[in-house]
């Protein structure tokens, strides 16, 4: 279509935007490295300039199209963020070197060793019913329902909703026997935990002996109570009750009562009681030893 001119004007050409694209048609588009699409579309849509090529090189190549307007951060605002993640990462180097400090002292003072009359499994047996108590709190474990104290099946609880927290649970006051060990002449001791590291369950037997237990490559067991060794008038809120020393199941442990027994995998359980808690574990098959 053409427009008339009128007398004093220059004439000028109307295009029509509805027709095809000349420059594509009957043609395939092939890109390749040396022509990649974006020089090859700018050039070939400037068909009304004499050197499109040299358009393409002065205004397109190497430009950015931003999509949104960039964040401007302050220099003063940076500074303060740079100076904040280093307090916080010399607060951490701080408290790590205190605890190692405290680690160390703690080993260099003697806190964890016991003087030679010290060593009694009798002392550690109110740690041992603190412990029990404990158990029965996390645990949730029943009263005992039947009249003449011998359990039935029904009163057995769930042993599936309790390896959750099992594993997660402080162990200093338990009774842990060794079921199996490379080494031999580690099987078969059994005491009360009274310390317990990374990589050993330090206890006291019945024989009154100090003995240390290495975590890797030895499964243990251990036993909880099948009923709640709580009164039941206890509430969370209260402190655990303290045994008569004058009855006589002040010497009573775990194993002189209806209980459960778990195993526990030492190699899969070399972690120390404050990290075990915070850690997720997954159920996974095992090979031991």
């Amino acid at each position: 279509m053409a427009s008339s001119s009128k007398p004093g004007q220059s004439s000028a050409t109307t295009l029509d935007v509805y027709q095809e694209l000349s420059f594509i048609r009957d043609q395939r588009i092939t890109l390749t490295s040396s022509a990649p699409f974006t020089p090859s579309f700018v050039i070939a849509s400037v068909s009304r300039s004499s050197n499109p090529a040299e358009i393409y090189a002065e205004r397109v190549r190497g430009r950015k199209i931003l999509l949104e307007n960039p964040i401007k951060v302050s220099r003063a605002k940076q500074q303060l963020e740079d100076q904040r993640k280093k307090r916080k990462e010399a607060k951490k180097k701080r408290a790590k070197n205190k605890l190692l400090m405290k680690r160390r002292d703690a080993k260099l003072n003697g806190i964890w060793k016991l003087e030679k009359g010290q060593a009694k499994f009798e002392l550690f047996i109110p740690l041992h019913h603190l412990w029990m108590g404990y158990m029965s709190e996390i645990l949730g474990l029943p009263q005992s329902s039947s009249v003449s104290g011998v359990p039935t099946l029904k009163d057995a609880p769930s042993s599936v909703g309790m390896h959750p927290k099992l594993v997660k649970a402080d162990f200093h006051g338990s009774i842990l026997t060794v079921k199996q060990s490379k080494c031999p002449s580690l099987v078969g001791l059994s005491g009360i935990v009274i310390h317990e590291t990374e990589n050993t369950f330090r206890i006291v037997t019945r024989d009154n002996k100090d003995k240390i237990l290495p975590k890797q490559n030895s499964i243990f067991t251990f036993s909880v109570p099948l009923f709640s060794t709580l009164p039941p008038t206890y509430t969370p809120d209260q402190a655990f009750p303290i045994p008569d020393p004058n009855s006589e199941s002040v010497k009573a442990t775990v194993l002189d009562m209806p209980h459960l027994e778990f195993d526990l995998y030492g190699n899969q359980f070399r972690f120390r009681s404050a990290e075990r808690a915070g850690k997720k574990f997954k159920p996974k098959e095992t090979i031991e030893l």
